[in-house]
């Protein structure tokens, strides 16, 4: 078939007057104004990409597919290389459908269309192959690791095209990483990396590396958990807030520390325990069954494991039952209430006297102001029953 098509050319240039008479027969029937029609086609590899070559109309000129090293696929219904990933879907004279199946990267780039009219019309179709990336992997780290170490965590992939994007996650929120991005062949290597001090608040920390990519409906995703090796923190919690003699008391050791410190010690004002038969310890509780004045002391719970060593300390003060009064009053509270009592009655002592100095002046009436004028005692009182009379008119005034 490749020899025939060698042929037609051969003899075009030979007979130049045959082919232009020939030709100008087809134009005259509408066949050489136009050229094939075709689409760039997309396709994820090892998907199967259909290649269409169109024409509106034809004169029973044929219909050919060339890939991108000039390769004759199909010319019309005749397949002419040997690729059993190609196949003829249609063959007419307006159309000509084949099909590239288990598509590689290497398939990518220029597909012809040649229409054989004279002179030849083609049209070129770009195959796009997307090179679908590894599913990526976390490097760097071993675990455990220690509080205050410094640790670098790289995610990779390999085989996208276009290269892919990485993203970080701590658990749910997104963090920054350092990335890089690598050609290898026609695909790409790319790489991202997160370096950091850790410490406890890690411990059990999982960091995810997503890749996207547009061959892929949904990311890639893989997640190293964290495992932060740190020294105990302890607490003492106690079950009584004001201990009195005769009462049972507990308390407990609190501590939190990878690997978990087992066993926890108890000790008193520096020694060991005085009465183990009052003073219990199970697991993490010690507990006294009853308490009494000899009881009084620091107590310290300690707390070790590979990496280092905790404790915190409660001073324990037994008081006398009689002593508190259980159901007398509550003596601070009515100290309170008295305190507060006094400031308030200072305060309106204050406020009042402070009125009165500002309206202090002399009270007279009319019956006072008629006896004064008099000059004896008599008319004094005849003055002051006669302002009876005038009742009404009486006034006070303030000077």
């Amino acid at each position: 078939m490749i020899v025939q098509q060698h042929l037609i050319l051969l003899l075009c240039s030979l007979c130049p007057g045959v082919f232009k008479v020939a030709g100008t027969k087809s134009k005259a029937k509408g066949g050489m104004g136009q050229f094939p029609i075709t689409q760039n086609v997309t396709v994820v590899e090892g998907g199967t990409a259909n290649m269409t070559c169109r024409v509106d109309y034809n004169d029973n000129t044929s219909l050919q597919w060339s890939n991108p090293a000039q390769q004759t696929l199909f010319f019309g219904d005749k397949k002419a290389l040997r690729d059993h990933r190609i196949e003829l879907l249609r063959a007419t004279s307006q159309e000509l459908t084949i099909r590239i199946g288990d598509v590689s990267l290497s398939d990518e780039g220029l597909y012809t269309c040649s229409l054989f009219t004279m002179p030849v019309r083609t049209t070129k179709a770009f195959l796009t192959v997307l090179g679908v990336p590894r599913r990526p992997e976390i490097t760097g780290f071993t675990k455990p690791a220690m509080e205050g170490e410094e640790i670098t965590l790289t995610c990779s992939t390999t085989g996208s095209k276009p290269a892919a994007n990485i993203r970080w996650f701590r658990n749910d929120k997104e963090v920054q990483g350092t990335q890089e991005v690598n050609a290898t062949g026609k695909s790409f290597t790319v790489k991202s990396s997160l370096k950091f001090l850790v410490d406890k608040r890690d411990d059990g920390v999982a960091y995810t590396c997503g890749v996207e990519h547009v061959s892929l409906s949904s990311p890639y995703t893989t997640t190293e958990v964290l495992e932060i090796h740190y020294a105990p923190h302890v607490e003492i919690t106690h079950s009584l807030i004001i201990p009195q003699e005769g009462q049972y008391f507990k308390l407990e050791c609190i501590s939190k520390g990878n690997p978990r410190p087992e066993p926890v010690l108890w000790f008193k004002d520096g020694g060991d325990l005085p009465d183990i038969e009052r003073m219990i310890v199970e697991g993490r509780e010690l507990t006294i069954t009853t308490l009494n004045k000899t009881d009084n002391g620091t107590y310290r719970c300690e707390a070790s494991n590979h990496v280092g060593t905790s404790s915190a300390e409660y001073t324990l003060f037994v008081y006398d039952p009689n002593a508190l009064g259980q159901h007398g009053p509550d003596h601070a509270l009515i100290g309170g209430v008295v305190a507060v009592v006094v400031f308030i009655t200072l305060c309106l002592i204050i406020v009042v006297g402070r009125y009165l100095a500002r309206h202090k002046g002399t009270y007279l009436t009319h019956e006072a102001k008629g006896a004064e004028d008099a000059p004896d005692a008599d008319t004094a009182i005849i003055n002051a029953e006669g302002n009876h009379v005038h009742a009404e008119e009486k006034k006070e005034y303030f000077i």
